[in-house]
């Protein structure tokens, strides 16, 4: 028997907007990772608002961001 869905999130078009610009600056591997934790990250609350979505976006952000890798030869090379 499957588990039960959890209820989903109800995020306002901001809070949205905000989670997934967030997500835009981390590596594409890391992304779905980011999304997940922060979804677990917000069912955990007991109330959201922009301040709170940030807030989380934030924190979560900095476990996954890494700083972009350059190669040799590329326009950015120095």
């Amino acid at each position: 028997m499957l588990a039960p869905s959890p209820r989903p999130l109800a995020l306002s078009d901001s809070e949205i907007a905000h989670i997934m610009s967030a997500a835009r600056v981390l590596a594409v591997a890391d992304r779905d990772a980011f999304l997940r934790s922060v979804a677990f990250a917000l069912e955990q609350l007991p109330e959201l608002g922009d301040g709170v979505v940030s807030r989380t976006c934030r924190e979560i952000q900095s476990r996954y961001w890494r700083p972009p890798e350059f190669t040799t030869g590329s326009k950015h090379a120095r």
